[in-house]
């Protein structure tokens, strides 16, 4: 989607935002040219912060392709935040579906149309005690597959330390002004994916492939090493208290499919 056809709402809700986040923070942006210019792509970007989505939004809006994001149901009420939603072309996401190719068929046809669309593969805020990226959900997996297009990701740090995830109204911290970054890297290549069978254990792979190229952009970003394994929210939930799959760039992979969904905001 070109800057010409952003629409009315999109410059709304950018005209809202943007101003109270340049005066409150610094920008450090980096890998804009790995946006493609034309056509239909996917970006996936870690999540670590209710501010996040803002701060990777304004980036990516200012090389002149907006994102479209996949968001929980919920946040398409009535209301302006509903109205914000619908108006600038966000994709509902339902919970309760275990079909995931209807799921994401929104998603797909904004791709094949030209637009890119957003995941936040791990589904909500990183669990993570030092907030690396968890295990990944497969939508972005599935997604990549059908439409084949680049996938770009995409790694953000610093809205998490104004707004921590979870955070309580005492602990958020916006002075002194912290720094925004955001770094998107080269697309991934997927190739060798194609043409075989989405089953679980492909699409585990393809979501670890994506994970670890989001880390290492991450690790860039914080200039210090990413632990071997990934959060695994699913056994920590279950109270398993085994150690978590490794990172598919440090070992082995594993881990079972589970449904695609999860809140994508």
């Amino acid at each position: 989607m070109s800057r010409r056809r952003i629409g009315f709402w999109y410059r709304l809700a950018a005209v809202l935002a943007k101003p109270p986040l340049v005066a409150l923070f610094k920008r450090e942006w980096r890998g804009m040219e790995h946006i493609p210019a034309e056509g239909g792509f996917i970006t996936v970007v870690n999540h670590n912060s209710y501010l996040d989505p803002l701060s990777y939004a304004h980036f990516q809006y200012n090389t002149g392709r907006v994102p479209r994001f996949l968001a929980k149901e919920s946040l398409f009420g009535s209301g302006f935040v509903g109205a914000v939603m619908r108006g600038t072309g966000q994709i509902p996401v339902y919970r309760d579906s275990v079909d995931a190719a209807n799921a994401f068929r929104a998603a797909v046809e904004a791709i094949n149309k030209g637009e890119c669309v957003a995941f936040y593969p791990e589904g909500t805020l990183t669990r993570d005690p030092d907030m690396w990226p968890m295990e990944g959900k497969t939508g972005a997996a599935r997604v990549a597959l059908l439409t084949r297009a680049p996938v770009i990701p995409v790694a953000q740090w610093g809205a998490n330390e104004a707004v921590p995830p979870y955070a309580k109204k005492d602990r958020v911290r916006l002075f002194p002004r912290k720094t925004l970054k955001v770094l998107a890297g080269p697309p991934v290549d997927l190739s060798r994916f194609y043409d075989r069978e989405p089953t679980a254990e492909l699409l585990r792979e393809v979501t670890d492939v994506l994970m670890d190229a989001i880390t290492e952009l991450l690790v860039e970003l914080r200039g210090e090493p990413a632990p071997a394994r990934r959060y695994d929210r699913r056994r920590a939930l279950a109270g398993d208290r085994r150690e978590p799959v490794a990172r598919a760039g440090a070992g082995d992979t594993a881990g079972n499919e589970t449904a695609a969904e999860g809140e994508q905001a």
